[in-house]
Order: structure tokens, then C-alpha cells, then sequence
């Protein structure tokens, strides 16, 4: 249930109505936004036959307390019935620090892996040149076969938070497994959970008790309702800094693009929850040829923001190269972008 508070309710109060649930056994998550309070109480199936009803009569019965409503949702947390606001926070540690969630556009830019020193540090540069705000990179990187590239591990995480020292764009690196997080985020801003992990709920416990940023990428074939649902797992830990991301889904298309982008997930995630939105147009199309295109739709749409692999030498990429956009390339897309944004009445 969601207990909305009347505009001039304190905070006390709110807190007061999230003891009350607690000690009936639920769990309460207090958050101000829209201009009032609002405590989200899950966990209703606790709670033994009856006790629901009196419990409601409580607490309706609080000061302050506007109106209480059963969650139409099971994502609650991520719902904007709950946050009615867009979330914005930072990708470091710093206030002041680059955001999501605003007005501007996030651009998050780099290889798919981190393949050697002077390969990254030369992508950095040039992505932070063009405009970029962060840095991606896989140091651990999940592959179809078993033969293919694995990433560095710590030697990659090392080089990216050189990369991090020359350029100042904070590092958004994939973790795999729970045992690798504490390992992936002594050197990342953001914890990036890639689509075959968006359902590994270890991970995802992990990830939320981390309280590091997180971006979620949806699963290769996970409607949005599961995304939702993947990110209810991070904020359950009292974590709302998390970003969803729009990456393609499978559909019977095959031949011409590796995925199929699902351009109607930005409107509609926009429209049912306050996790800023963003959209991978590489692995969403498989081709450069079509990454631009893909990323102005996105900002038309409404998308907070891009992930983009660039890459100095795509022909020569250990991973992903056919989506990797050259510099060049990337600087013309952030052009291209920044003049649909000013017209959204955004940044970059």
C-alpha cells in the first residue's frame, strides 16, 4: 500500500506511519517528492487475516496521513504512484557530480571492453572531447560462447580508474556475480547489471545492499513489467539510485539488426515509474550504420539518456566491434542529439 500525505505533513509524521506498519511486521519505505510525503508498506502477505484491515484503520487514523491506497503494482518502490517525481541523483559519491534524471542528458560512452591500456585511455579522451559525461568499459564481460573474449578483470578495472583520474568522467562496468561486487565497486561509480543477469536476484540483492548507482539493462526478452520488477529487487534495499535501460529485446527480426529496439518502452517506463530511462541504441540495432538514428528517436522519446559503445578501431574490436561507433562518428551523434534535446527543452 502507498499512504500519501497531506501537503503540509512533516516528516515525523511520515516516519511515524512507517513505525506503525513495522511493527506489524511490513517493511516501510519513506521518500518526499511532488511536494509531500509518501510511505510505501510492502510485504502484505505477513500479515495474518484481519490484520490488514485494522492495521489500515491505524494508521488512517494518524495525523497527516491524505489517503491510503493498495499498490496497483507490484513494483511499488519504482512506481510514480509512490515517487511522483522523475529521480534524479548522482553517478558518484559528490552532490555536485555528474546526474541523471534531469534536464540533461546523460551521455554514457566507450568500448564494449577495456582490451588494453592504450586502446581505453585513447577512447576516453576522445569520448570526453566529443561531450560525453561517463565512461563505459567491460572488464568482466558475459559472452554467448565460452571461447570468445572475457574481459581483463581487475587489470580492466584498473585501467579504467586510470581513464576515471585522466578525464574525470566517472566509470559505469559491468558486475557478474555477487562474489565480484565488492571487487567491481571499489573502482565503479555505477554497477551496470547487463540482460542476462537482469533476473539474477543474488545479484540484484547485491547491487541494492551496495548502495552504489545502478544502471539495469532490460532483458533480451523481459517485458517491462520484469524490468520493473528486476529493479524493485535494488530499491528493496532502500537504494533509489537506479536507471533503467532500454537495450532491444528478441523478436523474429534477425537478419538485419541484432536486436529489435522497443522505442515504446521510453514513454511508457516514463509514464509508470521514476527511475530515469535510458537507451543502449548498439546493442539495441548490432550496426553502427543505424546507432545514430536509434539515439535521436531515443531523445525525441523522452529517454534521460545514451550508453554508446565507441571504439578508436572498431575492425579490430575483441567484442561488439560491428555496433561500435569510431570517435568521429560519436562526436556527429552527440551534434545530432544535442539539437532534439534543446528542442525537448534539454541539455547536453
Amino acid at each position: 500500500m502507498i499512504i500519501t500525505f497531506q501537503t503540509d505533513a512533516s516528516e515525523t509524521q511520515a516516519r511515524a506511519a512507517a513505525s506503525e506498519a513495522e511493527r506489524s511486521g511490513l517493511k516501510a519505505y519513506v521518500r518526499f517528492s511532488g511536494g509531500r510525503w509518501a510511505v510505501a508498506i510492502v510485504g502484505a502477505g505477513r500479515v495474518r487475516p484481519g490484520g490488514a484491515d485494522r492495521l489500515n484503520e491505524r494508521l488512517a487514523a494518524l495525523p497527516g496521513v491524505a489517503s491510503i491506497t493498495a499498490d496497483q503494482q507490484a513494483f511499488v518502490l519504482a512506481s510514480r504512484a509512490f515517487v511522483p517525481e522523475t529521480t534524479s541523483f548522482s553517478l558518484s559519491d559528490t552532490p555536485d557530480g555528474v546526474r541523471v534524471g534531469g534536464s540533461r542528458l546523460l551521455l554514457i560512452a566507450g568500448p564494449c571492453s577495456v582490451e588494453d591500456r592504450s586502446q581505453l585511455l585513447e577512447t576516453a579522451l576522445a569520448v570526453k572531447e566529443a561531450g560525453a559525461h561517463a565512461l563505459r568499459g567491460g572488464a568482466f564481460k558475459p559472452r554467448t560462447s565460452p571461447y570468445s573474449f572475457q574481459g581483463l578483470g581487475e587489470a580492466g578495472l584498473e585501467m579504467l580508474a586510470e581513464a576515471r583520474q585522466l578525464t574525470g568522467l566517472p566509470i559505469v562496468t559491468e558486475v557478474m556475480t555477487p562474489e565480484d561486487l565488492p571487487l567491481v565497486a571499489r573502482y565503479a561509480d555505477v554497477l551496470q547489471i547487463g540482460a542476462r543477469n537482469m533476473q539474477n536476484s543474488p545479484l540484484l540483492h547485491a547491487a541494492g545492499a551496495s548502495q552504489k548507482p545502478v544502471l539495469l539493462k532490460r532483458g533480451m526478452s523481459a517485458t517491462l513489467e520484469e524490468m520493473l520488477f528486476a529493479a524493485e529487487y535494488i530499491l528493496s534495499h532502500d537504494n533509489f539510485r537506479v536507471m533503467v535501460c532500454e537495450r532491444g529485446i528478441r523478436t523474429f527480426e534477425n537478419s538485419l539488426t541484432r536486436n529489435t529496439t522497443d522505442i515504446n518502452a521510453v514513454p511508457v517506463l516514463k509514464s509508470i515509474s521514476h527511475l530515469p530511462v535510458m537507451l543502449d541504441p548498439s546493442h539495441s540495432t548490432g550496426s553502427w550504420e543505424y546507432v545514430t538514428a536509434i539515439a535521436r528517436a531515443a531523445v525525441a522519446a523522452g529517454a534521460d539518456g545514451l550508453i554508446v559503445e565507441v571504439h578508436p578501431h572498431p575492425e579490430q574490436a575483441l567484442s561488439d566491434g560491428a555496433q561500435s561507433l569510431k570517435p568521429e562518428r560519436f562526436a556527429e551523434l552527440v551534434r545530432q542529439v544535442s539539437g532534439i534535446a534543446n528542442w525537448m527543452e534539454r541539455t547536453v
